[in-house]
């Protein structure tokens, strides 16, 4: 554990640029071997598109950088925030802290961008992705990824997480969103046992599919945990459901950059459906928990 600790303490940005560059390739490569689906779209088009955004959300977390740095100091030096309230071994320790920075960082922000009209104008930049893939993991608004930044800054000084424990979970946080994000086929038991612990790629996809209250679901980053204790987890076959979101389904509107850019700023539009009672083979849903609108 101690490896650990000393390893992220210090990591240098060029590994930190290679978790993220590897895993997008290894992802997308998997994706070929064994796609969950097969329709067929302009699979380097579309990657172009989104690594636009991988780029800006980059530049955005670097201005926000130094922010994060001093917080997670001050808590650490202060012995402040939630993980000190107690002495604990590090193994410990160091899930809480994950846990946490999940939660408030990951979950929290994801679901108040679904509650609040001008948070999801931001994040709706994500929903219109129509062929989700690995790539489609950090297709985010600039104005998106500063507030998700600002949420990351949030959990560290609630949760008092060291640096190296900042990085960590920034870490595995990339990782793990673009394996859930990838288009990949995972037996069916393999994906359901994994999604009990940690956020599956079947579980994610339902998390976009093109209307309610489906949208609304599987909020999860790294751990499934949290939907599963809050009552957003839902489960749904991955052939039933369509990408996107039903308010943006023209390509002009969510396969354009230009436009893609200027969505926040155009007027809201509501789901024509918003009761989700159409008659689409995945209105039906199946959820471990009550149903959330």
């Amino acid at each position: 554990m101690e490896t650990v600790v000393a390893f992220f303490e210090h990591i240098p940005s060029s590994y930190r640029a290679a978790i993220l560059i590897g895993g997008i390739l290894l992802f997308w490569s998997i994706e070929g071997i064994i796609p969950l689906s097969l329709t067929p779209y302009h699979k380097w088009r579309h990657a172009g598109l989104n690594l636009f955004f991988t780029l800006t959300t980059v530049v955005i977390n670097f201005l926000f950088a130094a922010l994060l740095l001093k917080t997670s100091d001050w808590t650490a030096d202060q012995h402040f925030g939630l993980l000190y309230l107690t002495t604990m071994p590090l193994w410990l320790f160091i899930l809480l802290g994950l846990l946490l920075l999940d939660l408030i960082g990951a979950y929290l922000i994801h679901w108040l961008e679904h509650k609040l009209k001008w948070l999801w104008k931001f994040h709706l930049i994500h929903h219109t992705d129509t062929y989700v893939d690995t790539t489609t993991a950090n297709r985010h608004h600039p104005g998106e990824s500063v507030f998700r930044a600002i949420f990351t800054i949030l959990a560290v000084f609630i949760s008092g997480a060291p640096i190296w424990l900042v990085m960590l979970y920034q870490s595995l946080s990339v990782i793990f969103s673009q394996f859930n994000h990838a288009n990949i086929k995972l037996p069916v038991q393999l994906d359901k046992v994994i999604s009990w612990i940690i956020v599956s790629p079947n579980m994610h996809k339902v998390h976009h599919h093109y209307k309610q209250p489906l949208t609304d679901t599987n909020y999860g980053n790294i751990f499934s945990l949290w939907d599963r204790l809050f009552g957003t987890f839902a489960t749904e076959n991955p052939a039933n459901l369509i990408y996107g979101v039903d308010t943006h389904m023209d390509a002009k509107e969510n396969n354009q950059l230009t436009n893609l850019l200027q969505i926040p700023f155009q007027p809201y539009r509501r789901s024509a459906d918003i009761s989700y009672s159409g008659t689409h083979k995945a209105d039906s849903v199946t959820k471990d928990q009550p149903s959330v609108g």
